[in-house]
C-alpha cells in the first residue's frame, strides 16, 4: 500500500495543469492520496473537482473567513482512496469510517447530512476545551480522519503563524494542543495512528537551509520534537530516517528558492511505534522495521527543472507550473485485509451537489464533438458571389429576397446572422492582444459607406422601373457595362481602403513601440544595480500590513539561496524614491 501526502497549493490549478482530476491522481500512483491547501469551499465541490473513476474522496473545507481578510476556501484538505469497489469491499484503502475535523462538533463530521442529535458530542479527550474554542479551531478545514481498520489516518494542514502575529501563534498552539490530546486518546485505546500532511513546522536545523543558531528554540519545533520516540514521545518521524541532508519539501515561490534548493522540510509522515504484528515489546519489532518498505520525496514534481533559464537571465518571465511543495510518500507492506464494509457517508459521492448531479451537469456542460461542429458548419448555406447571384437569381429562389444588391458590397454583409454565428464559434476562447488596442475598428463601416457612395455613380445605368417585386433587379435588364463599372469601383475602393488601413495600423504600432521603448529606457535608468552582482534589481511592493504597506523597493533579481553561494541572491535592498507633490513641504 502506498500513501502520498501533497500540498497542492490549490486543487483547481493542479487539475488544470494535468488536464483532469483523474490524471492528477494517476500521476501519483498511490492507494491513499492526502491533499492539503485545496482552496475549495463547500460550494465549489462539483463532480469534476472531487470525483474520479476508481477513487472515493473525502473533503474538509474552511467555513469561516480568514482573520487576515481572505474569504473562506483558503485552506482545506482532501483524501482520495483508490478502490476497486465502493460497496461491500475488504480493501484497506477504503476507510471504514471518516470524520471531518477532529473535535466531533462539526455537523458534517459523520456525513454531509446533519447529525440526528441536537448537540453533537465533543470528541473524547477534548472535554476540557469550550465548544467555541473547538469550533473556531475546527472550522478552517485543516483535518480529515479516516479509519482504515489497522490504522487511523490523520490528513493535516497545520496553521502558519509569522513571528509578530500573536493571534495566529495562539491559534496554532491551540490547534496542535488539541490534536495531541486526540492522538493520545486514540493510542490509549490501542489504536495505531498515522499522521501525514503539511504541518508548517521544520523540526530541526537540518530541516531548514541556513538555519539560524536559535532556530530550534522555537516553541513549535520544541513541541514537534517532544512527540518523537528519541525524545521520550510515542511517534516516529518516518521520513527523517530515510532522507539525506538537504532533502526539502517546500520552497518560496516569490524568491525562486528552488533554483538553489533553498527550502525547508515541513511535510511529514509520522506514525505510532507499534508494528502490525502487535509485537511492540519484542526487540526489533516496530512500524518502520516491519511495515515500512520505503519513504521518500517525489522530487520529479518539483517546479524547477534542470536546464531551466536562471531568473537573472530572463527566467523570471517563464511561468513554472506546479505547487511550491513536492509530494512525500510511504510504501507499506504486510497489510492484511479487513472485514467487508462500504463507503462512509462523508464520501463526496453522497454530497448533495455531487450525488445524482453528474447527469444534469453533463447535460449543460457537454462539449461539442468534432463531428457535431463539422455537421453544423455543413448546414450553413453557401453564400453566393455577387456575379453568380446577378447572372442566375432564379437559382437561389426565395433567398434572393433576403439580399440587397446595393448593400452587398462584400460577402461579409450577406446573411449576417449566419456569418456572425460561425465567427463566434471560431473565435470562442480567443484573447485580446496588446496590438488589438491600437487597431482601427471602424474599417468595415467606412469601407461599406465609401463603396456604397461610389456605387451610386453607376446606379444611373440601372432602370429602377425594371426592379423585380422582391427587390432584386433582373440580370437580363442590367447592362454588362454598368455591371463592370460597379464591380470595378467596388474593388478599387476596397483595395484603397485596405491599403490606408494597413498604413494607419503600421504607423500606430510604430508610435506605440517607440513610446514603450522610451518608458522601458526611463525605467532602466532609474533601476539601481545590486552590490553583489552589479546587475539591475527588480522592483517589488510591500504587501504586509503595516506602515510600509504598498511602498515600492528594489531587490537583487537572483534567486534566493545559501549565503555561501555567490551565484545566489546577494541580499541587496533599496527603497524606491517617493515622488512628492508640488506645493508641499519637504
Amino acid at each position: 500500500m502506498k500513501i502520498v501526502t501533497y500540498n497542492v497549493n490549490g486543487l483547481r490549478p493542479r487539475i488544470q495543469q494535468y488536464g483532469s482530476l483523474l490524471k492528477l491522481l494517476d500521476s501519483l500512483d498511490a492507494d491513499i492520496i492526502c491533499f492539503q491547501e485545496t482552496k475549495l469551499s463547500k460550494h465549489d465541490l462539483r463532480a469534476d473537482l472531487v470525483r474520479a473513476e476508481g477513487y472515493e474522496s473525502f473533503f474538509s473545507c474552511c467555513t469561516r473567513p480568514s482573520d487576515r481578510g481572505r474569504s473562506s476556501g483558503y485552506s482545506g484538505v482532501a483524501t482520495f482512496c483508490r478502490v476497486k469497489s465502493a460497496f461491500m469491499s475488504n480493501e484497506v484503502a477504503l476507510p471504514i469510517s471518516a470524520e471531518e475535523g477532529f473535535t466531533g462538533l462539526l455537523a458534517t463530521s459523520k456525513g454531509y447530512e446533519p447529525r440526528k442529535e441536537k448537540f453533537p458530542s465533543i470528541a473524547e479527550g477534548l472535554e476540557c476545551f469550550s465548544r467555541d474554542e473547538l469550533l473556531k479551531v475546527d472550522s478552517e478545514g485543516r483535518c480529515l480522519i479516516t479509519d482504515h481498520g489497522h490504522f487511523v489516518l490523520f490528513n493535516l494542514y497545520g496553521p502558519r503563524a509569522v513571528q509578530d502575529d500573536s493571534e495566529r501563534i495562539q491559534f496554532k498552539l491551540t490547534f496542535f494542543k488539541m490534536l495531541e490530546r486526540r492522538w493520545e486518546c486514540l493510542m490509549h485505546q490501542g489504536r495505531r495512528i498515522i499522521i501525514v500532511g503539511d504541518l508548517n513546522i521544520a523540526p530541526a536545523a537540518i530541516d531548514r537551509c541556513d538555519a539560524e543558531p536559535d532556530f530550534e528554540k522555537n516553541v513549535f519545533r520544541q513541541w514537534f520534537r517532544s512527540l518523537l520516540v528519541q525524545n521520550g514521545g510515542r511517534l516516529l518521524d518516518i521520513l527523517e530516517q530515510s532522507i539525506l541532508i538537504g532533502a526539502y519539501t517546500c520552497w518560496s515561490q516569490s524568491t525562486g528558492a528552488e533554483e538553489f534548493n533553498y527550502g525547508s522540510r515541513i511535510d511529514h509522515i509520522l506514525s505510532a511505534r507499534s508494528c502490525l504484528h502487535g509485537e511492540e515489546t519484542q526487540e526489533g519489532h516496530d512500524f518502520v522495521t516491519c511495515n515500512v518498505a520505503e519513504c521518500d520525496i517525489l522530487m520529479q514534481f518539483q517546479r524547477w527543472k534542470p536546464g531551466n533559464t536562471p531568473r537573472w537571465k530572463g527566467g523570471r518571465s517563464i511561468k513554472l507550473e506546479g505547487s511550491d511543495h513536492v509530494p512525500v510518500y510511504m510504501n507499506l507492506v504486510e497489510i492484511p485485509e479487513v472485514l467487508q464494509h462500504s463507503t462512509p457517508p462523508l464520501s463526496t459521492r453522497y454530497h448533495p451537489q455531487v450525488f445524482g448531479s453528474q447527469t444534469l451537469v453533463s447535460m449543460f456542460t457537454r462539449r461539442q464533438t468534432t463531428e457535431q461542429v463539422i455537421s453544423e458548419e455543413s448546414e450553413i448555406p453557401q453564400i453566393p458571389s455577387q456575379e453568380d447571384f446577378l447572372s442566375t437569381p432564379e437559382k437561389y429562389g426565395s433567398r434572393a429576397s433576403q439580399i440587397s444588391v446595393l448593400g452587398s458590397q462584400s460577402n461579409t454583409n450577406i446573411l449576417p446572422g449566419i456569418v456572425t454565428k460561425k465567427k463566434a464559434r471560431l473565435g470562442q476562447g480567443s484573447q485580446l492582444t496588446l496590438n488589438s488596442f491600437f487597431q482601427k475598428h471602424a474599417h468595415r463601416s467606412e469601407t461599406s459607406s465609401s463603396s456604397f457612395a461610389d456605387s451610386k455613380l453607376c446606379q444611373t445605368d440601372i432602370s429602377y422601373s425594371q426592379i423585380e417585386p422582391d427587390g432584386v433587379p433582373s440580370a437580363a435588364d442590367e447592362s454588362g457595362a454598368s455591371k463592370d463599372c460597379r464591380s470595378s469601383a467596388i474593388d478599387n475602393n476596397q483595395h484603397k481602403c485596405q491599403l490606408d488601413a494597413c498604413d494607419s495600423d503600421k504607423e500606430k504600432r510604430k508610435v506605440a513601440l517607440q513610446e514603450w521603448q522610451r518608458i522601458q529606457q526611463l525605467m532602466q535608468n532609474s533601476v539601481p544595480l545590486c552590490k553583489g552582482h552589479q546587475e539591475p534589481c527588480v522592483p517589488r511592493v510591500v504587501k504586509k500590513a503595516g506602515p510600509n504597506l504598498g511602498r515600492r523597493f528594489y531587490a537583487c533579481a537572483r534567486a534566493e539561496g545559501p549565503s555561501s553561494n555567490p551565484e545566489a541572491n546577494c541580499g541587496y535592498f533599496k527603497w524606491a524614491a517617493v515622488l512628492k507633490s508640488k506645493g508641499k513641504g519637504k
